[in-house]
């Protein structure tokens, strides 16, 4: 057993050096050393029986028992032996390891430039270099797509062939593909030792990697290192990798989109990868999509594509590939947008009255637009801009114009010509774009589209743009600033720059270039802190959208502007209205709900503020004004008038800053909003006047809420949101008894309402009736100990639908009866039919109250953390109208049923709830 241990180990030891020298191991060696470790293990074993044997005192038969294992075992041991120390001396001292060594080069899959005549100069260019003894470093450089990493790849198979020169042949070729900033030097150590068939201990310090690849490099007679894609400069030496020296046999290739980088690695040479020509691009195109760039239909839209690809050999085959085979597609889509006008909505009687000599609008031009978008397109952005152009047809009325675009966009869908994405926008699909921006380029220059979106654009002043441009799309690229000197556009109506998050500069002339724009978008993400005055000048502008600009604080002055129709400035950090705005008679949409309102006062103390009076007085000159979402401060609403409100179709009027924690209330043209945000001026009725114009109230932080509802009557007023109020909720002396404040309430939300025991306290304290209440959500309310006291003066209100209780974890009963002997039954015409209920948080709760009728309609019970309701009423036991029942399965299993097969007919509704 020791000679074959000193065996193992001696043959152990010449695998070890091998590997470090780049040999693979042999299998059938790695099998024998593992066997003659698990050999010594089972004599170890055996020595410590034979031990345990010699120990035992005699005693008749255990120690003869021992006596024959131990032999049998020896038997084993011996017959294991005989046998790997023969397997051992057949491998022979030169067979160790298998006869086996690295490729000096591997193929590397990848595209052909066969054919290519620009390509195959570079390559023939590349190989020149490398035997030349004077360039050690080659830097290839050029933009992202223009076929640097092809280059290389076609050099290293090239490299595989008998090539006819010694100084091409290298002992070895190393592929490295470099991560993205930021730089791991040990990712690129472990590509470099894998190529190498070196053993590296993933623990290891990167010195100490560094080291053993250095110290394998320098063993070969020469090596070529490819390292694709770099971004930032790489210290060679850090990596392990010996710097090539005169004359050079070794050579270092690296491939960056920087001319900086290249130098920063000390190259020898630099060698520029350009854009192909017209006729290459082409012909590469051609050869990628195959024959059906010849038929009658592809043709002009397959040069078209070919030509906006730029020369971009990835662009080319990518885009080309993609379309080959799809005649059949093209033809469906081009027949799809032919019919447009069949699948166009007819107008009724009562339009083509009102808009007889109006035009209906264009779908097909409304399609063509889209292209202009690469991906998500919100659909109020995409209305905007086809009322701005003019292709929604006529419509005086921002509400008509809106509604058409809604039906244009449903037709589009219906024609699968768009597709829904998420809430509030819509897609196109790549091919359909491609076939959209085709057609749109046979439609002569008052057609001609400039789409440069979501390539990683960083600047456009290399872009040719022709002077008969109608529509520019830049849009989702990485563009810093805008050139000083512009192609000037005299026939450009859209100019698309949203969502080039680095853009922080306009020069103060660029729009001096666009004398026709209607519509100017920079929507979302941009780093823009101001727009340059000559935004003045665009006198035809309909649509300026700026939503989401979070930098930006400051517009010019826009008393220019008398065509702009919808002005976007929702999200940014706008602090007062432009000067001019008063000149903005076609105003319809004004959106500028801004949350971050910042003004430096002169004590140098950073405060909040909102919009003030003179703003609000700017904003109801407006006689054209439909819809607005606008916050103002607390000083604005004294003393004013609010007839002017009248005109408005939908409004969000936001008085007050606003709360990061309170309930996010989101823009709908329907509504007509008001919120309040820590408001104690409800004393003399100063809000009054603007609240009668209101559908939705919602109230955070406000004192005075008898002031501001129990003296008044509101009748549009249809939702009231209460969120962290503070009120004693006790009965008052005088105030509204003869009449309801709020008589059409339909939703009551209340959240965060302290001292609140039930909602007909709350009810009796501001004098309401209910009458109509359909939906209540109550939540965060530490004092509610029940809903309603039935036979108060507040009773259950008979319209009510849905309930919604969420962490009131006082809360004992839903509805309480009254035991007062003279107390008036409920009559069926007074019962609620509760078609929804909630329950998150509740652990009091102890049943769902009486009477059972309540919930004879129920169709929806929802249950969570109510340990404390073990029994549903006997009407939800046995209804056939309830559908859904959710809950956790724990809660479920140990409810109490008057009878089982009452259980068995629910278990269909049930559904249980996750969290």
């Amino acid at each position: 057993m020791e000679q074959l241990t000193e065996f193992r180990d001696d043959i152990e030891a010449k695998v070890e050096v091998a590997v470090r020298e780049g040999y693979k191991p042999n299998p059938a060696v790695i099998k024998w050393i593992k066997d003659v470790h698990e050999l010594e293990k089972e004599w170890e074993s055996m020595q410590e029986s034979i031990t345990a044997a010699k120990s035992l005192t005699y005693k008749c038969c255990p120690k003869c028992s021992l006596r024959s294992e131990v032999s049998t075992q020896a038997r084993n041991i011996r017959d294991q032996l005989c046998r790997l120390k023969e397997v051992g001396e057949n491998h022979g001292s030169n067979l160790v390891i298998e006869n086996y060594q690295m490729k000096k080069v591997e193929h590397i899959p990848g595209p052909s430039i066969e054919g290519q005549p620009a390509a195959t100069r570079n390559l023939n260019e590349l190989l020149r270099l490398l035997e030349d003894d004077k360039v050690c470093i080659i830097g290839v450089w050029g933009t992202g797509g223009v076929g640097k990493t092809t280059l290389v790849k076609n050099l290293n198979n090239e490299l595989l062939k008998n090539v006819p020169s010694s100084k091409l042949s290298f002992g070895v070729v190393i592929w490295v593909t470099v991560p993205k900033p930021p730089i791991d030097v040990r990712k690129i150590q472990e590509q470099i030792a894998s190529r190498l068939n070196l053993t590296v201990d993933n623990e290891a310090s990167v010195e100490s990697i560094a080291s053993k690849i250095c110290e394998r490099l320098e063993k070969e007679t020469s090596f070529l290192l490819i390292l694709d894609d770099v971004w930032e400069a790489i210290n060679l030496d850090y990596v392990g990798v010996p710097q090539p020296e005169y004359p050079a046999r070794s050579k270092v290739i690296i491939t960056s989109r920087f001319l900086d980088v290249c130098k920063q690695m000390r190259t020898d040479v630099e060698m520029k990868v350009y854009t192909l020509e017209e006729d290459e691009s082409w012909q590469l195109f051609a050869k990628n999509v195959g024959d059906i760039v010849n038929l009658e239909q592809i043709h002009p839209l397959a040069k078209e594509i070919a030509r906006e690809c730029d020369g971009l050999p990835l662009a080319i085959t990518v885009v080309g590939s993609s379309m080959r085979g799809k005649t059949k597609v093209y033809k469906v889509i081009k027949w799809s947008f032919d019919s447009l006008e069949s699948q166009d909505i007819e107008l009724s009687s009562e339009q083509r009255r009102k808009h007889v000599n109006k035009k209906r609008g264009d779908i097909r031009s409304c399609f063509l637009y889209c292209s202009l978008y690469p991906a998500a397109i919100p659909t109020d952005d995409l209305i905007h801009c086809w009322w701005a152009e003019g292709i929604l047809g006529e419509h005086d009325m921002y509400e008509e114009a809106y509604n058409r675009g809604i039906t244009l966009i449903e037709s589009l869908k219906d024609a699968c010509l768009l597709e829904a994405n998420k809430m509030h926008y819509v897609k196109m699909h790549d091919v359909v774009r491609d076939v959209a921006i085709w057609i749109a380029s046979t439609f002569g220059n008052e057609q001609t589209f400039v789409f440069q979106a979501g390539i990683g654009l960083t600047e456009i002043s290399c872009i040719k743009i022709s002077a008969s441009v109608k529509r520019i799309s830049f849009i989702s690229n990485e563009i810093e600033c805008l050139p000083d000197c512009f192609t000037k556009c005299p026939k450009t109506t859209s100019l698309l720059l949203q969502d080039n998050k680095p853009l922080y500069r306009i020069p103060p002339e660029f729009f001096l270039a666009f004398p026709d724009l209607r519509v100017l978008n920079l929507r979302g993400n941009t780093s823009i802190r101001a727009l340059p005055s000559s935004i003045n000048s665009l006198c035809q502008l309909r649509a300026l959208i700026l939503k989401n600009c979070s930098n930006l604080k400051k517009l010019p002055p826009v008393a220019n502007l008398h065509n702009l129709q919808v002005l976007d400035c929702d999200n940014t950090e706008l602090r007062c209205l432009p000067q001019g705005m008063d000149n903005l008679t076609n105003l319809r949409l004004l959106n500028m709900t801004n949350p971050r309102l910042l003004t430096f006062p002169r004590d140098g103390n950073l405060s909040r503020s909102c919009l003030g009076a003179t703003s609000f007085d700017e904003i109801s000159s407006l006689q054209n004004l439909t819809y607005l979402s606008i916050r103002v401060d607390n000083s604005s609403c004294f003393n004013r008038d609010y007839t002017w409100m009248t005109r408005l179709k939908g409004f969000l009027i936001k008085v007050g800053e606003t709360s990061c924690y309170a309930p996010h209330i989101p823009y709908n043209k329907s509504k007509r909003v008001i919120k309040f945000y820590k408001c104690e001026i409800f004393s003399y009725g100063e809000l009054s006047g603007m609240l009668q114009f209101a559908s939705d109230l919602y109230l955070d932080k406000c004192m005075g809420l008898r002031k501001l509802i129990s003296y008044n009557t509101f009748n549009g007023l249809k939702l009231l949101n209460i969120y962290y109020c503070f009120c004693s909720f006790e009965p008052v002396e005088g105030g509204s008894g003869q009449f309801d404040p709020l008589p059409n309430l339909e939703y009551l939300v209340l959240e965060s309402v302290e001292n609140l025991k039930s909602i007909s306290a709350f009810c009796q304290y501001l004098g309401l009736r209910f009458s109509k209440l359909r939906q209540l959500n109550i939540s965060y309310c530490p004092s509610l100990t029940c809903l309603f006291n039935d036979g108060g003066t507040c009773s259950v209100p008979k319209h009510l639908e849905e309930i919604t209780v969420d962490d009131c974890r006082q809360l004992v009963e839903l509805f309480v009866r009254c035991s007062s002997s003279d107390q008036a039954t409920l009559v069926n015409s007074e019962i609620p039919r509760v078609l929804k209920l909630s329950l998150y948080k509740v652990p009091q709760l102890g049943s769902l109250g009486e009477p059972q009728s309540i919930w004879e309609h129920l169709e929806e019970l929802t249950v969570n953390g109510c340990d404390g309701l073990r029994k549903l009423p006997l009407s939800i036991q046995t209804s056939e109208n309830i559908k859904i029942i959710k809950g956790k399965s724990a809660w479920w299993s140990q409810l109490e049923w008057d009878d089982e097969n009452f259980k068995a007919n629910l278990e269909h509704s049930y559904k249980e709830r996750q969290n």
